[in-house]
């Protein structure tokens, strides 16, 4: 048993720490030294060893066969799969003698799958998913499903269907129009596209088709296909995009729902209005999307942290 009542401790753990939570239980041969902090609520699985810096919340499920090396700061309800693997140097000691160990955090909600690497000084964000067998490289950002060798950004969380039932509406028939969508104010607008024997033709209006005024355009292009780009909102920024080439994914989160798009076609353009959190992703080789916006740059109107945007999104509903 434990040295108090408050959690449980199987008879052949060694759980040396006084700071673990009530109702945490800690099966057989795992070792948790002095220094470390474990959290309320927790289900320390055998095999495993936690040592002296680091730090885990409330809730946490840590599997049989993993090891937490100092510098780990691991949040509330994070999931860590069996025979996961932590680093806390990029080289072993003969090399860097004298390196300090790096700070890996797991944020709020993070599942890990089995086998995965997490290489060093990396942010995995709130409810994150890292594939089984992964190898972590880069950080991940929030909600995002990461796998492979290195691992690569491959969905989003809580996207259901992703696109498909968006596409398939739009391609039941050639009506001109507005599709709306499951995440507050983002719509889909659908253009007329003219083609005869000299080739084709799209068109919109501004202030119209395109739902303001336009103060400022850019253009995305020569996009490598592993990478993101947006994961930001905006305070008044209004935006537009249509992929003019090629194609890409874009995920639009108002706090609360989520909903993932394929933009494919130049007749096909997408609405955020101000205080949507976007991503784009999945370029294609040949993807140029054209990005109309309501105002001029300004570098305070955007908000880059999700965690930031959650609170004023929280603050205004």
């Amino acid at each position: 048993m434990s040295v108090d009542d408050r959690y449980y401790a199987h008879p052949l753990a060694n759980v040396e720490s006084p700071t673990v939570g009530e109702s945490t239980r800690i099966w057989q041969f795992a070792i948790v030294l002095r220094n470390a902090k474990i959290g309320a609520n927790c289900n320390i699985c055998s095999h495993c060893f936690i040592e002296n810096d680091v730090e885990i919340g409330d809730r946490v499920t840590i599997k049989n066969g993993v090891q937490l090396w100092d510098g780990l700061r691991i949040e509330d309800d994070v999931f860590i799969g069996p025979n996961v693997t932590f680093t806390n140097k990029k080289f072993p000691p003969r090399v860097a003698q004298t390196e300090a160990p790096l700070k890996t955090f797991l944020g709020k909600g993070v599942a890990i799958g089995a086998g995965a690497t997490i290489l060093p000084g990396l942010t995995i964000a709130r409810r994150a998913v890292v594939g089984a067998g992964a190898v972590v490289t880069r950080s991940v950002p929030p909600n995002a499903v990461v796998a492979g060798n290195p691992a690569r950004i491959v969905g989003y969380v809580d996207t259901d269907a992703k696109y498909q039932s968006e596409r398939e509406i739009i391609s039941a028939g050639d009506d001109v129009g507005v599709i709306s969508t499951r995440v507050r104010g983002v719509t889909l607008h659908r253009f007329p596209l003219i083609t005869d024997i000299r080739g084709s033709m799209t068109v919109g209006e501004f202030e119209k088709t395109v739902p303001f005024a336009v103060k400022r355009y850019f253009m995305v292009l020569n996009v490598p296909s592993v990478e993101t780009r947006g994961a930001h909102a905006h305070r008044r920024c209004h935006q537009f995009l249509i992929c003019v080439r090629g194609s890409c994914a874009v995920v639009v989160d108002d706090g609360v729902g989520r909903q993932e798009f394929l933009l494919d076609r130049p007749e096909v353009g997408l609405y955020l209005p101000p205080m949507v959190w976007g991503i784009q992703y999945k370029y294609s080789s040949d993807a140029v999307v054209m990005v109309f916006a309501s105002e001029y740059y300004e570098a305070a109107d955007y908000i880059r942290d999700y965690n930031e945007f959650l609170d004023l999104v929280g603050a205004a509903t």
